[in-house]
């Protein structure tokens, strides 16, 4: 009989580590290459773009809400795609914010980009109509700065309509997700 129950306790446990397992695992931006149509960052942010967004708690309630006015241009420097886009945010409570990514497209689909409050480098990939930036970002909360993980995707709906998830984390912990929706003009 003990031998039965260690069995059964043996089974629990190693569909509980498949379950687990299984719960982790991640989109991967290769699985949109066939979407249309075709992101390019290049042509999506050249010129004017504005977005419309929220932050949402690990609850899902709405904590803030967002619009930015991006200005963007690419260039050749050095044989290297680059681009810079200057973002102005206008937070809900009355609060602006900018930030001014550099960005570079290290080799088809793949992107390094930088920014004052970005950690490091951004990493992306991009697939189809999908893109995938993955970075750490210094917030300021509550008078001091702290460090947090994007997990961002962008999804092109339409030549003037991209969407954007991202969920933020630290230390592998959800803290929350901004979404917005971006309109070219």
């Amino acid at each position: 009989m003990l031998k039965n129950i260690k069995l059964t306790m043996f089974k629990c446990f190693a569909l509980a580590i498949i379950f687990l397992l299984s719960s982790c695992s991640s989109t991967k931006v290769e699985e949109y290459a066939s979407e249309t149509p075709v992101l390019k960052l290049a042509d999506y942010f050249n010129g004017k773009t504005h977005a419309y967004g929220i932050f949402t708690d690990r609850g899902g309630k709405v904590v803030k809400r967002f619009t930015v006015e991006i200005a963007s241009n690419w260039t050749n420097i050095d044989g290297i795609n680059t681009g810079t886009l200057d973002e102005s945010f206008q937070y809900s409570d009355g609060t602006t914010q900018k930030r001014i990514w550099t960005i570079k497209e290290i080799a088809p689909n793949q992107y390094e980009g930088t920014a004052a409050d970005v950690v490091g480098k951004a990493i992306g990939m991009s697939s189809g109509n999908a893109l995938n930036w993955k970075y750490t970002l210094s917030l300021p909360v509550d008078g001091k700065n702290i460090e947090v993980q994007f997990n961002d995707w962008m999804y092109l709906v339409n030549p003037q309509v991209m969407l954007n998830r991202a969920q933020m984390s630290k230390f592998g912990v959800y803290l929350g997700e901004v979404t917005l929706s971006f309109t070219k003009d």
